[in-house]
């Protein structure tokens, strides 16, 4: 069961992989062949949009949905909620509040653009 800022973020092998993914179905819809040693970077630039800052708009327009919900709404409750007692040994399993924190600076936004939609 999830629980508010520990549900799972997108690791960064799985990310990798549908970038993978991403490269094989473009390569296919174009009928290139890894044979003709054309560059990745060459279909990215004709696709004009990349797995990863797909998932970003979608983490940030959640993000948006969520903060502009009424502050007794269960989902807003469960994304401020704070687990308590020890966390596991080892390195900490990053949150998706800390996704979503990383997501803004990326595109230089704050709390008051994430509300707003247009933006």
């Amino acid at each position: 069961m999830l629980h508010g800022s520990e549900t799972w973020p997108e690791r960064k092998e799985n990310v990798v992989a549908l970038q993978r993914a991403e490269m094989r179905m473009v390569r296919w819809m174009c009928g290139v062949k890894l044979k003709d040693t054309l560059p990745s970077k060459e279909f990215r630039e004709r696709l004009g949009n990349d797995i990863v800052l797909v998932l970003q708009q979608n983490r940030l327009h959640w993000y948006g949905h969520v903060l502009r919900k009424e502050d007794d709404d269960w989902v807003k409750k469960c994304m401020e909620y704070e687990v308590e007692g020890p966390r596991p040994r080892g390195r900490p399993k990053r949150t998706w509040r800390e996704v979503v924190r990383e997501d803004c600076q990326a595109r230089k936004m704050n709390k008051v653009d994430a509300i707003d939609r247009c933006k």
